[in-house]
């Protein structure tokens, strides 16, 4: 299992949203295909074919838990780690 892969399935979870790593999360979505704008502290995720806008801000070293469950939805709405439900 990849570390794209192990990020994704820690997110799934949903067990440690508070520690998910902000480089980690940008990292992640890079990989999949969006596109990053950052005006000041806000990091602007955009992709083809998704509706949703991703705002991440950095809490320290770590994503926001309210910015990861929003990217759970988006993984689980899209199917971005290959799962089939």
């Amino acid at each position: 299992m990849g570390r794209h892969e192990k990020i994704i399935s820690k997110i799934l979870k949903g067990k440690s949203d508070k520690n998910i790593s902000f480089l980690s999360l940008r990292q992640l979505l890079l990989h999949l295909g969006f596109e990053e704008r950052i005006k000041g502290s806000h990091h602007i995720f955009r992709k083809a074919g998704v509706e949703e806008k991703i705002n991440l801000q950095q809490e320290k070293n770590k994503a926001k838990s309210y910015q990861v469950r929003q990217i759970r939805e988006l993984v689980l709405k899209y199917k971005f780690g290959g799962q089939d439900e």
